[in-house]
C-alpha cells in the first residue's frame, strides 16, 4: 500500500491490538523475514551415503548456530525459526532443506547488525556441510514510531472512557514498556505519517497467540473492551479534525 501511494494523502494512521495489557505506547520492534535454502546432493542413505551432501545437516547446523548466537545477542533482540523442509524420505540423503527465520530488533540500525551476524551463521553452516545456501528476504517491517500528540489524545480519550493503563512495572513481568510486543507493518506506516498502535486489554492474563487468548477473545467482555478501544481512536480522529 505504501509503494502504491495509498498513504500519500493520509494525515494520521491509528490502529489498536488486543492483548493482556492496556498500553498506549507499546514497544513494536523491527523485523526481517527470511527464507534460508540449502542445496546438497541426493544419494541412497544406506548403499552410497558418501556420495551425498546432506542439506538437512546444514539446516540443523544453522539452527544450532543461531541458538549459540543468543549468548551474544542483546536482551531486546529476538530470533526464532523453524525447518520447513527437511527431506523426502529417511533412506534418501536430503538434497534440499529450507528454513524460515524471523530476526527482530528495536531499531533498523540494530536489525542490520543482527542480520549480519545471522548471515554469517547461515553461510558457515553451508560451508561446514558442503552445501550451497540462499538467504532470501520475504518481508520487512520497521519499528513503530508513536506520535507524541496522538499518544496524548488517545490517553485522554481512553481515560474519559474509564480505561486504566497498565503501570510501567508489573510483578513477574518487570518493566512492561521494555518488553517487545512483536512486530507489525504498522511500523512501516509510522515512518510515513504520524501514527499510534496501542494495545488494549480484553480482560485476560493469557498472552497473545495462545489457545487461552483465542478463547478469551470470544467473550462479551472482550467485545465490550474492543468497542471502548474503537471509541478511543475515533475520539482521537475527532480531536485532530477540530
Amino acid at each position: 500500500m505504501i509503494k502504491n501511494g495509498c498513504f500519500d494523502d493520509v494525515d494520521i494512521a491509528m490502529m489498536v491490538h488486543p492483548g493482556p495489557l492496556d498500553m498506549v505506547h507499546a514497544f513494536f520492534i523491527a523485523i526481517e523475514l527470511l527464507t534460508v535454502t540449502y542445496s546438497g546432493k541426493a544419494s541412497h542413505a544406506a548403499a552410497f551415503p558418501w556420495e551425498g551432501i546432506n542439506a538437512l545437516d546444514a539446516a540443523v547446523a544453522a539452527y544450532n548456530g543461531m541458538s549459540m548466537l543468543r549468548q551474544q545477542m542483546k536482551p531486546s533482540w529476538r530470533v526464532h525459526g523453524i525447518i520447513t523442509n527437511g527431506g523426502a524420505k529417511p533412506n534418501i540423503i536430503p538434497e534440499k532443506s529450507e528454513m524460515q527465520y524471523y530476526l527482530r530488533a528495536p531499531t533498523e540500525a540494530e536489525l542490520k547488525v543482527l542480520m549480519q551476524k545471522a548471515g554469517e551463521v547461515f553461510h558457515a553452516a553451508g560451508q561446514a556441510t558442503g552445501c550451497t545456501v540462499e538467504v532470501k528476504s520475504t518481508g520487512h517491517y520497521s519499528n513503530v514510531v508513536s506520535n507524541p500528540n496522538l499518544v496524548e489524545l488517545y490517553s485522554k480519550n481512553s481515560f474519559d472512557l474509564g480505561v486504566k493503563f497498565t503501570p510501567d512495572y508489573v510483578p513477574g513481568l518487570g518493566r512492561v514498556h521494555d518488553i517487545p510486543a512483536g512486530s507489525t507493518d504498522m511500523g512501516n506506516v509510522s515512518h510515513m505519517v504520524p501514527s499510534i498502535h496501542p494495545l488494549y486489554s480484553i480482560g485476560t492474563t493469557a498472552v497473545i497467540h495462545t489457545r487461552a487468548f483465542t478463547d478469551a477473545t470470544n467473550t462479551d467482555l472482550a467485545h465490550e473492551k474492543t468497542l471502548v478501544a474503537s471509541k478511543a481512536i475515533a475520539g482521537c480522529a475527532v480531536d485532530v479534525l477540530r
